[in-house]
């Protein structure tokens, strides 16, 4: 649908994105796309070369961006052009020839033709004296030659335009046309209209052999201090917008698959396109003008309002299915909370007095069993909370701090033109069990005369540089605190024995502002693509910064109010062997006229010997080393921009005996600017432009109704340390829950009577069976002709972990089990062409001689149609088309 980004993208949603896209060109002109053409995304990840090149059928993949030092080599090595192998799990199986542009997306200097552009026509009217047939002739042939002379094979590619080039089209094509007659009459070069298929086949036909390139394209300069890693974090809340929208869009289409789509009904249309135009290389990326990025929320508003209401109403289908006749819409009235992340929840905040008890579904996405816990603000102190089978379970009650309330109350104003009437005093936190593609139920009520009730949490506050040593921790993780530096000082994972010093840090980089010391260069400055900054500032705790702890039997919490602007809880949960911190940043300071990057450091005493890994796209960890490129010998004018890369999952260190992981839960940038420590950039706020096409500066505020403040960021990133190569397993199981968080709805009862009237527990699967530990359901939906698109993900490396990293099996009797299946169709990655033809088609480069041997490919065999067993090998996503022989069996009552 759109030409999505490389960096700042997830890969689940550049599948999607490109599938709606595929399968609308087939439907409307039965057309089968053979080439990817990325020209304009700001750097190039395996995950496109791979998945989103070789995996959809594509022959080859162009792009015009590339490192002006890595083009700089390529032109002068001939190697522009090469076979790109971008997984190591899946090798040569998912390679594709891919093209980078000598200069961009540009046709060759002196042939530019839009009306107002200073290229001289070709005049060849012999009777005016601007005749020049033969010069211009001659520029040409001596163009092609030059770009020949840095291309393999006797064919080059022009690419004639560029932005915002054909508004009039004649001038062009009319300019062209002379060229071509002329120049093939001139008979030194051969020049035709072409398309890049034609291309392709061309230097197929050749049989030349081709260099190998591996990982990707990051990050980008086009040139000396102009690195575009800003846009890693550039809009952090439109990022978090894109990805909250993403993991509901996916639990979305499988409610709407187990109620059954209906055409002229409710359903996720409007949502899919919305995201699939917010995956566009100027649109998740931030680096959009202002008014652009608000439309591209608009429209995932408007697109979650209808999803909303079609989650609500698969849900109440669900739970009243035991009575439901198949006639008539349901009862239940599901409520949910788009702005919980701002401690906004109306549904839940309700007076339970009076016998009144609040009923929250809680549906998990994901195809394993999951235990985790829950918090939803409450207005009652006195709670009780009982599970699916109505027993009593343990609950906790935390205070809503003044950091929280404030954020809610502002911003709720700012959405909703309305202040909050009610402040509810708690969070109210318990633990959940929900079982595969299904929910779980839990019941709120008020304690009084009733059993056991929520525990409050014990709060301790230490104030200012009062010193003390705070030990805070659930189950297996200790964490200790040091209250008068407001710093963490040593983690301890007592199942795992690993004990790790650890400090965690604020600083903001100053940008520059545009100083004449790169005269007569144009001074290049910070901006929605480019980060580069001028300066590093520690930011201390203030001597009024309290520091406050939370206690109770499942969450431990630190809240630090390190400044005026930023605000910290360090979260640690009972059973969960990670740290959880929230983060309120903002708004950052501008009154000294400088825009500044806020940026957190977590430092260890690993020594990491310059090297880290960051995903792609959130799927392969790529080895990165500080101030170092494979490709070339890099020239280093940008220690800190030069070192930053794109996360979406995570980004992990390791030395001889331990990892250190951290994952996001947005795309962000990052990187390990020092030995055993992680940076993470976690906002941006500038006052320049950086001259790369926004022409604004990257200053985001929210207006109460006009009274504009900048723009606060409220997120969460997590980590972990386990022994060398145990970390893993955490990496991709939890990375897989912070995709898809648990989906609440809530609905008031009076009286005690849900469970006897409702169905408090399902699963979409089959009684006990869930996925193996090393595959995810990345898309279950039923399309408009009643297939099934059904996706399913191995979420290993080949290497990556010694339990995990095997051929895993689902098996799809278990996966459908109230329908019988008729026809299983394998397709390619887009679901436009059945995967056997593509195979069939696909067109084997030869590569050179002595390139690197690469591992055993594993991938999964043909699935029986008798057995209806899917293999997959590591880092294999299969895609299949389902038909069944029946339709949805309501009668649930098995469940």
């Amino acid at each position: 649908m759109c030409m999505h980004d490389e960096a700042a993208t997830h890969y689940i949603d550049i599948i999607d994105q490109t599938t709606l896209g595929h399968r609308f060109i087939k439907k409307e002109f039965d057309v089968t796309p053979r080439i990817g053409w990325q020209i304009d995304p700001f750097g190039h990840s395996a995950v496109q070369a791979y998945l989103l090149g070789a995996e959809v059928g594509f022959d080859s993949l162009f792009f015009g961006r590339i490192d002006y030092q890595d083009r700089d080599k390529r032109k002068n090595d001939k190697s522009l052009e090469f076979v790109w192998q971008g997984s190591k799990s899946l090798g040569s199986s998912a390679q594709i020839f891919s093209g980078a542009f000598p200069k961009n997306y540009e046709p060759p200097s002196g042939f530019y033709f839009e009306v107002n552009d200073d290229s001289p026509i070709v005049q060849d009217d012999i009777t005016l004296f601007d005749y020049n047939v033969q010069d211009r002739v001659n520029n040409f042939v001596a163009a092609a030659v030059s770009q020949a002379n840095i291309t393999r094979t006797d064919h080059i590619m022009w690419t004639m335009g560029t932005d915002f080039k054909y508004q009039y089209a004649h001038t062009w094509f009319r300019q062209m046309d002379k060229l071509i007659h002329y120049v093939n009459k001139d008979g030194r070069v051969n020049a035709l209209y072409s398309t890049p298929s034609i291309y392709t086949d061309a230097k197929y036909a050749t049989n030349e052999s081709w260099p190998i390139k591996t990982d990707d394209f990051f990050p980008y300069a086009d040139r000396t201090n102009a690195y575009w890693t800003g846009y890693f974090t550039s809009r952090p809340a439109l990022k978090y917008y894109v990805r909250t929208m993403s993991g509901y869009y996916l639990a979305a289409r499988q409610l709407e698959f187990l109620k059954g789509r209906t055409n002229s009904g409710l359903n996720t249309d409007s949502l899919a396109d919305a995201l699939a135009i917010a995956q566009h290389h100027d649109a998740v990326t931030g680096t959009e003008k202002q008014h652009v990025a608000n439309d591209y929320a608009k429209r995932l508003s408007i697109g979650y309002t209808e999803a909303e209401q079609l989650v609500a109403t698969s849900l109440a289908h669900l739970v009243e299915s035991a009575s439901y006749t198949g006639s008539g819409n349901p009862i239940t009235e599901f409520q949910q909370c788009p702005l919980l992340n701002i401690s906004y929840c109306p549904a839940a905040e309700v007076n339970l007095s009076q016998g009144k008890q609040l009923i929250v579904v809680v549906y998990n996405s994901l195809g394993w069993k999951r235990n985790d816990v829950i918090r939803i603000p409450v207005i009652n102190e006195d709670v009780t909370v009982q599970d699916s089978e109505g027993r009593e379970i343990e609950s906790q009650l935390l205070p809503l701090d003044d950091a929280h309330v404030g954020l809610r109350n502002y911003h709720v104003k700012a959405y909703l033109g309305r202040t909050p009437t009610n402040t509810p005093n708690y969070w109210l936190a318990f633990t959940v069990s929900v079982p595969p593609l299904g929910f779980s139920t839990y019941t709120i009520s008020d304690a009084k005369g009733a059993g056991a009730c929520s525990t409050r949490s014990s709060v301790y506050t230490f104030q200012g540089r009062e010193k003390s040593t705070v030990e805070v921790g659930q189950g297996n993780v200790k964490l200790t605190f040091s209250t008068d530096q407001g710093k963490m000082t040593n983690y301890v994972n007592r199942r795992s024995l690993v004990e790790e010093l650890v400090e965690q840090s604020y600083s903001f980089y100053t940008a520059y502002n545009g100083s004449s010391d790169e005269a007569p260069l144009i001074p290049q400055n910070s901006g929605a693509y480019v980060f580069r900054p001028n300066g590093t500032f520690l930011i201390n705790p203030g001597e009024k910064a309290s520091f406050t702890v939370m206690r109770g039997p499942i969450i431990d919490e630190v809240h630090q109010h390190i400044n005026s602007w930023i605000y910290q809880i360090t979260r640690l949960h009972k059973e969960k062997e990670h740290v959880e911190v929230e983060f309120i940043v903002g708004p950052i300071p501008i009154d000294d006229g400088t825009g500044k990057e806020v940026v957190t450091q977590i430092a260890t005493t690993m020594a990491t010997n310059k090297t880290f890994y960051t995903d792609s796209n959130g799927r392969d960890f790529i080895k990165r080393i500080r101030d170092y490129r494979t490709d070339w010998d890099l020239k280093v004018h940008q220690p800190i921009a030069g070192n930053y890369y794109p996360i979406n999952l995570g980004i992990y260190m390791q030395d001889n005996r331990a990892e250190f992981s951290v994952l996001v839960d947005r795309s962000i940038g990052g990187s390990s600017t020092v030995d055993g420590q992680i940076d993470l950039m976690l906002h941006r706020r500038l006052l320049l432009d950086d001259s790369r096409g926004v022409a604004e500066a990257l200053n985001e505020t929210v207006c109460v109704p006009n009274d504009c403040t900048g723009l606060r960021i409220q997120g969460k990133f997590y980590f972990r340390i386990d022994p060398m190569g145990d970390g893993a397993k955490w990496r991709r199981s939890f990375g897989q829950e912070i995709y898809s968080p648990l989906l609440l709805a809530f609905a008031e009862q009076d009286g005690d009577n849900w469970k006897n009237s409702h169905v408090t527990t399902f699963s979409g699967v089959g009684s006990s069976y869930s996925l193996p530990d090393n595959v995810a359901l990345i898309t279950l939906q039923e399309l408009d002709d009643g297939k099934v698109l059904l996706r399913l993900a191995h979420l290993y490396e080949i290497g990556e972990d010694k339990d995990l990293s095997v051929m895993a099996n689902v098996e799809l009797k278990q996966l459908f089990p109230r329908k019988k299946i008729g026809e299983v169709t394998e397709m390619n990655l887009s679901a436009n062409q059945e995967r056997a033809e593509m195979e069939k088609k696909r067109l084997v480069w030869k590569v050179e001689e002595g390139s690197a041997e690469e591992a055993k490919v594993v991938r999964g065999g043909r699935v029986d149609p008798a057995k209806l067993v899917v293999e997959l090998g590591p880092m294999e996503i299969r895609t299949f088309l389902i038909e069944f022989k029946q339709r949805f069996h309501r009668d649930m009552a098995d469940a």
